[in-house]
């Protein structure tokens, strides 16, 4: 990947990518079933990141390839499932699977390459990047994407002991 990146550097221009993230050991029983549902603010968090073009969870987009009854998730009488499709979150709630999404970020819209523009008043003007730009924001969205989903499963938590009291 690093590589990659330097490579797409070279020739003055950027790349996107996708993120995936994994959360591990949430308990049963986070997010609400109707408008708090975990992965609508899982997905609304990602989404309020710069660049962020995407989000999916679970089987995502995938999913719809798969009849329903390769798709559902069955439980075992241990209360995990023997797939894991939903991504840890079914009807809104964690199911104390692991709980993965991605995250689609776009390339970097400034470019060390001429490119065709308008100007104020309409006319064609070429434009270039100038200074120090990433190629792509994925290495430093990272700790973004991990902070987000921290801060969402914290007031999550924060939510479910008020409940249980």
């Amino acid at each position: 990947m690093e590589t990659y990146i330097k490579n797409i550097r070279k020739q003055g221009d950027t790349v996107g990518g996708i993120i995936t993230c994994i959360v591990q050991n949430v308990p049963i029983g986070l997010g609400e079933p109707v408008f708090d549902k975990l992965h609508a603010e899982l997905g609304k968090a990602m989404m309020g990141i710069n660049a962020v073009k995407g989000f999916d969870y679970g089987s995502g987009f995938e999913g719809t390839k798969l009849k329903g009854s390769k798709h559902n998730d069955i439980f075992n009488a241990d209360e995990t499932t023997q797939t894991n499709y939903s991504g840890g979150i079914q009807g809104g709630i964690s199911n104390g699977m692991d709980i993965y999404f991605r995250v689609a970020f776009k390339p970097v819209a400034t470019i060390m390459k001429s490119q065709q523009s308008i100007d104020s008043e309409g006319n064609i003007v070429q434009i270039e990047g100038k200074g120090r730009h990433d190629p792509c924001v994925l290495p430093r969205a990272v700790p973004i994407v991990e902070a987000m989903t921290a801060l969402v499963l914290a007031d999550f938590l924060l939510l479910d002991r008020i409940y249980r009291r």
